[in-house]
């Protein structure tokens, strides 16, 4: 027998309705024009729940107990990089028998999905102590402050980079038809380094590095383009430079060239490129260049000055803008040792207190 079509909401409350007034489920279909044969139905769940509308179905029983499923999470608790294969086999061996689908999909349930893990520098506890020092001495900093500071950093730009992470749509056993692939040469085909900076008012220069890059080397980079380049974004005076942590960029000649050149510094933590907003735009560079598929590292090198000139000044001011939020995010991240700490202190205050009363009493 073919299955009837549901009856509307307001069909069902119509059927309530001439049922409240005495009519018989005969008049009513007549009245409506439906079958008879679920009146009773509607009329019976009426009197039970006072509502029309379907009540939810439970749905399959779950798999898992809720037992199961607090051993599950404890697990990936304190193990994130865990398989589905370990809490498998953790309720195996406790007698229940269930797929990695099924594991798959109580995580989700609970709110968890299955991601690629961040890369980040590795910190020790004293650039944490440094990122959080830095954090917060210029959380409160107003936006203006950030606008006199001018962003350096180094990057490296492969002939071949971002364009391997492409994907392409075909067919199955099509992968090496040459429309569908991406061609690559060993070691990336060459890459160049290069030397960059920003503010909030636009790109400053960019400069290729040839050869390795000493403190000398590093201090006619910043005598050929940090200064134009400061000029050029009309930074005004009291302006700011940052740079990171580098053995060259600390060294005695490179920290007397700036004194000598009355260059304020940004003080800076170690392990911090995410603190850096020029990542950023860094990223952004590569994306652009990657479009226009550079034929060799002399090429790659006029089409990076190129592109970076194009980057709107816009972007800039967006970053410089929201930095606050890095900083914020420092903070938050690390409150909960901060608060675990504090809740000790005053717990074992409290202690000594008990201890101290305890003692007088007696």
């Amino acid at each position: 027998m073919a299955k009837t079509k549901e009856l509307s909401k307001d069909v069902r409350d119509k059927i309530v309705d001439l049922h409240k007034v005495g009519m018989g489920y005969k008049t009513i279909a007549k009245q409506l024009g439906e079958k008879v044969t679920t009146f009773g139905a509607i009329i019976r769940k009426w009197k039970k729940h006072k509502r029309t509308v379907n009540i939810p179905r439970p749905g399959a029983p779950c798999k898992i107990s809720p037992r199961g499923v607090a051993m599950i999470m404890g697990t990936v608790r304190n193990q994130p990089r865990t398989t589905r294969e370990d809490p498998l086999n953790d309720l195996k061996a406790a007698g229940t028998i269930v797929t990695k689908k099924t594991i798959g999909n109580t995580l989700r349930s609970e709110g968890l999905k299955s991601c690629s893990a961040r890369k980040v520098p590795l910190l020790k506890k004293a650039h944490i102590h440094a990122r959080l020092k830095l954090a917060n001495k210029h959380l409160n900093d107003s936006e203006d402050n950030w606008v006199k500071v001018l962003w350096s950093d180094e990057t490296k730009m492969e002939l071949f980079g971002i364009n391997s992470t492409r994907r392409v749509w075909r067919r199955r056993n099509a992968a090496y038809d040459p429309k569908n692939t991406i061609p690559t040469v060993k070691h990336g085909g060459g890459n160049i380094m290069l030397w960059g900076c920003f503010s909030a008012k636009g790109t400053g220069q960019l400069h290729r590095i040839k050869g390795t890059m000493d403190g000398a080397m590093y201090c006619q980079i910043l005598g050929e383009n940090l200064l134009p380049s400061a000029r050029a974004l009309k930074m005004g005076r009291g302006w700011v430079f940052h740079y990171d942590n580098d053995p060259k960029y600390t060294a005695k000649g490179t920290k007397e060239w700036l004194k000598k050149k009355h260059i304020k510094v940004l003080e800076w933590p170690s392990q911090s490129p995410d603190l850096n907003p020029i990542e950023n735009l860094w990223r952004e560079l590569k994306v652009r260049v990657a479009e226009h598929h550079p034929r060799n590292l002399n090429d790659l090198e006029k089409i990076c000055k190129e592109e970076w000139d194009k980057i709107p000044p816009e972007m800039c001011a967006n970053l410089v803008a929201n930095y606050k939020k890095r900083l914020t995010s420092v903070i938050a991240t690390k409150q909960w040792f901060c608060h675990q700490v504090l809740s000790h202190v005053l717990q074992m205050g409290q202690i000594l207190i008990s201890l101290i009363k305890m003692q007088i009493n007696l």
